[in-house]
């Protein structure tokens, strides 16, 4: 079997800023929720307001890949960066 090549293809891309992000599935797909925080300096009596941008539903197994490359590329980071602590 012939190695077939990948071209990506990035004419109509577009590139958004995302600070939160969030996550839902079901049993055929999984959908990312991608947005923007805009409430700086939140007091305890504030809501937070999240600016939705983008949302990518995925495949499970699609799901699944994305899972593996993104530990990947974290876990190369944080080899050289240092640990990100996502409690803070």
């Amino acid at each position: 079997m012939k190695n077939r090549a990948i071209i990506w293809r990035e004419n109509d891309m577009v590139t958004q800023f995302a600070n939160v992000v969030n996550v839902q599935g079901t049993r055929e797909q999984v959908d990312l929720f991608f947005g923007t925080n805009r409430t700086w300096n939140v007091s305890e009596a504030s809501d937070v307001v999240v600016d939705l941008s983008n949302r990518i539903i995925l495949t499970p197994l699609a799901a699944k890949r994305l899972l593996s490359v993104l530990s990947g590329v974290l876990g190369e980071y944080e080899s050289r960066h240092g640990r990100l602590d996502i409690e803070s």
